[in-house]
């Protein structure tokens, strides 16, 4: 019997999808949210130097 796995699918009922990372616009300073296969560029400019967003984790290095 085939019973599906709770921990496989999300609450809401939808399929997993791959994680959105933001990037920050190099002009206008938009914060973009970008998937692995969506193209390089800004959503308001255009631009395509994009800037991935500082991470709010504190990172600690041991300097010697």
């Amino acid at each position: 019997m085939d019973t599906p796995n709770p921990a496989a699918t999300p609450k809401d009922g939808q399929p997993p999808s791959s994680k959105a990372i933001v990037y920050i616009c190099g002009e206008c300073r938009q914060d973009n949210e970008m998937r692995p296969r969506d193209p390089i560029r800004c959503r308001e400019c255009g631009c395509r130097i994009m800037y991935k967003k500082r991470t709010k984790r504190v990172v600690v290095f041991d300097g010697r």
